[in-house]
């Protein structure tokens, strides 16, 4: 009876190890392809972020400059809580709570935070209740969702952006949405999204970009 619920072909370990083996020449083309992908976003050219937005935080009113807390490069996550909403996103917050430890990425010149519309104390009652571990900060008081195409009449999007500091000026590399944020599961695979990649001798990046043994 068990034997009939779905499930693979049975093979002899012989047939198995000359499927797998056909399959481990698609995954490693895959991995090529992926970091093919990822050289592409780290020559990506960057715009100037020109309002003078405004964001409130744990910390007080603070410019978008303040965002990187000193670091070179932001990563931004777009979640899904409008002023409107009683409770944040369902969904945002369980991708934060999967998310694994990101402190890595500030040995990259990184930060990782999380931006929302609703006012900043909803944001961090519901920081505290869901046990997120990354900062919040409200942009309710400037357009900055929706310059980024994240609010719009409808409500909220979802996605992240990255964040490039020259001095005190900001300027803009990427944005993904939606099925755009599948894979990020990492602090490297976060890393790939930014300018500067995972700062690793194996990538193939610009001259002059950091970089450090892969494995030392």
């Amino acid at each position: 009876m068990e034997k009939n619920i779905p499930h693979p072909p049975i093979v002899t370990r012989t047939e198995w190890e000359s499927a797998r083996t056909a399959l481990l020449a698609e995954e490693k083309a895959l991995t090529k392809m992926y970091d093919r992908v990822a050289a592409q976003r780290r020559r990506l050219p960057m715009v100037k972020m020109d309002k003078p937005y405004r964001f409130i935080g744990a910390e007080g009113e603070i410019p978008f400059n303040g965002l990187f807390a000193g670091q070179r490069q932001l990563i931004m996550y777009h979640f899904m809580y409008g002023p409107q909403n009683d409770v944040g996103c369902p969904v945002c917050t369980g991708f934060m709570k999967s998310l694994p430890d990101l402190a890595y990425l500030e040995q990259r010149d990184t930060r990782f935070i999380i931006v929302a519309r609703a006012l900043f104390a909803k944001l961090e009652a519901h920081r505290h209740l869901s046990g997120i571990p990354f900062p919040f900060y409200s942009s309710f008081e400037s357009d900055f969702n929706y310059d980024m195409q994240m609010s719009d009449e409808r409500g909220e999007g979802q996605g992240i952006s990255v964040f490039f500091r020259l001095g005190d000026e900001v300027f803009h590399t990427y944005t993904a949405l939606q099925r755009g944020v599948e894979g990020l599961n990492s602090a490297q695979a976060f890393l790939d999204r930014t300018p500067y990649g995972r700062q690793q001798d194996f990538e193939e990046s610009p001259a002059g970009w950091p970089q450090y043994p892969t494995y030392g």
